[in-house]
């Protein structure tokens, strides 16, 4: 894999990272971080999405009349939802009710939409995937960081399993309680804001002169 090719799908991951350097996608990433697993499925759920529209769109790119590309894009988009929806329903039924509306609302989700139109109506078939890849996976990096500190400090467990052993607990005499406030949207923000402060921290070409 070429220089170029690799900046594509590792740029997101950091440097370009649709969350807390783009600041796409903060909907999802309020509403499906309580838990660790659907926080997962619906990052791979995204890449899966983003990868696949940027290659269609990638290849139609050349025949399609500028007027109608919006609508074509949606089609695509809301064909590869359905898709996924379906197969979510089919393999990991209680993740996908979890997961309720928001995958769903996948077709209108900023990275999906930005990197077709941004990326994918300009290039190549094989850059336009790699694309979609990175930033899928840029975005699940930062849904998978939030949704780890929001299930351990406010269930006490990672995946559904008991991490932080109930002996310690007040109830059953010791000295430490979940903390309620993060099983509630706004602590994710919160948690995306202490992340973009120490992303900007550590990269000084994305601090505001």
């Amino acid at each position: 894999m070429s220089n170029k090719n690799l900046k594509y799908l590792t740029g997101p991951f950091s440097a370009n990272n649709p969350v807390i350097v783009q600041i796409l996608g903060i909907c999802s990433a309020l509403a499906v971080t309580v838990q660790l697993k659907p926080a997962i499925v619906m990052a791979l759920s995204v890449t899966v999405v983003t990868a696949f529209a940027n290659l269609v769109m990638s290849l139609l790119r050349t025949g399609l009349p500028s007027r109608i590309r919006i609508i074509v894009q949606l089609v695509v988009i809301a064909t590869l939802v359905i898709l996924v929806d379906q197969v979510l329903k089919a393999f990991v039924y209680d993740v996908s009710k979890q997961l309720s509306v928001y995958v769903g609302l996948i077709i209108t989700n900023c990275i999906v939409m930005g990197r077709v139109e941004a990326f994918a109506l300009g290039n190549g078939p094989w850059a336009s995937f790699l694309d979609g890849i990175g930033n899928g996976l840029g975005y699940g990096v930062i849904l998978v960081i939030v949704a780890f500190f929001r299930e351990l400090f406010g269930s006490g467990t990672l995946f559904g399993f008991r991490v932080i052993p109930e002996s310690i607990y007040i109830a059953e005499g010791g000295f430490y309680a979940n903390n309620g406030l993060m099983l509630f949207p706004p602590m994710a923000l919160i948690i995306c804001g202490c992340i973009i402060w120490v992303h900007r921290s550590k990269n000084k070409d994305l601090q505001e002169k």
